[in-house]
């Protein structure tokens, strides 16, 4: 169990943020056609996973449109939005905003939250995801790790992009 603010109050998450070097798990999220997809949709790409716990927040709106920006226009990667919002929302956010450079996927049918430790627990925000960033290599090694540390702050893009360099 982690434990984050949320403006300056406790919140706790269901585990651990996996550990740099180590295996990704495998995982099974929805798109917006409602298909299950997983590490192996991705096969061979680097992967990075923008967590946020709903579009619908402006910070999370924020980093949604600084990844579309910035990361997406890396060789062979793949920015992957994931979040508890709907598909059908998730995917009217995208087209509103214009971000074709992300792949919004959600956690609505999913233990995501809780195999990446990233699932908020005893709080009113319960069943949502911590803010996170997840860099996941071409041979699915965990290679960077950000679990932010208060939920309403953006995550550190630089360390990010690093990390694809």
């Amino acid at each position: 169990m982690a434990t984050i603010t949320f403006q300056g109050k406790p919140l706790h998450t269901s585990g651990e943020l996996p550990l740099v070097g180590s295996k990704a798990p495998d995982f099974s999220l929805a798109n917006g056609k409602l298909e299950d997809v997983s590490l192996a949709t991705y096969a061979g790409k680097t992967k990075v996973l923008n967590i946020v716990p709903s579009l619908d927040t402006p910070t999370c709106a924020a980093s949604t449109r600084k990844f579309n920006e910035k990361a997406a226009h890396f060789h062979n990667t793949v920015v992957l939005v994931i979040s508890a919002d709907l598909p059908f929302a998730q995917c009217r956010f995208c087209e509103i905003e214009d971000l074709t450079h992300v792949i919004p996927l959600s956690t609505f049918r999913s233990s995501f939250a809780d195999d990446y430790g990233v699932k908020l627990v005893n709080t009113f925000l319960a069943g949502l995801t911590a803010r996170a960033v997840i860099i996941i290599d071409e041979h699915d090694n965990v290679i960077y790790t950000e679990l932010v540390s208060e939920l309403a702050n953006e995550p550190d893009y630089e360390s990010a992009l690093l990390a694809l360099k």
